[in-house]
């Protein structure tokens, strides 16, 4: 498996794997996020291929303050394959290349099986309550 960093050409194939997985919500422009990430001199969406076939994605960012991580995707035929760990892994080494200190990101809560996937990782929920406010 080779990751590395995405560019517009991309695009496409991208949120159409995003789809696939059920990542995108209609309150949501994945092709806006997705262009906002490419473009950024803060985050990036790196993908993972299998020769040139896509096979998994993750979105990385750096507010200042900490990363977060976003749009994690592996192929839904592949899942176990050790994908996703792969591409956590990587995201987590380009916010360490920036001198990021702790990364963030945020699951529904009622999504236990992606919750269960990030503690075998070593997260941990945090006493937080999210709050937004659509613009």
């Amino acid at each position: 498996m080779d990751i590395r960093e995405l560019d517009a050409s991309h695009r496409d194939s991208v949120i159409a794997l995003w789809e696939a997985c059920g990542l995108t919500r209609p309150w949501n422009d994945p092709v806006s996020d997705f262009n906002r990430a490419v473009t950024g001199t803060s985050s990036a969406v790196l993908g993972a291929f299998e020769g040139e076939v896509l096979v998994g994605t993750v979105m990385v960012g750096d507010d200042g303050h900490r990363g977060w991580v976003y749009y994690l995707a592996s192929a839904p035929e592949r899942h176990g394959d050790g994908i996703g760990r792969g591409l956590m892994a990587a995201a987590e080494e380009w916010l360490r290349d920036r001198g990021v200190p702790k990364v963030e990101l945020m699951v529904r809560a009622s999504n236990s099986e992606v919750i269960g996937f990030y503690e075998h990782l070593g997260y941990s929920a945090e006493d937080v309550v999210v709050m937004a406010r659509r613009l």
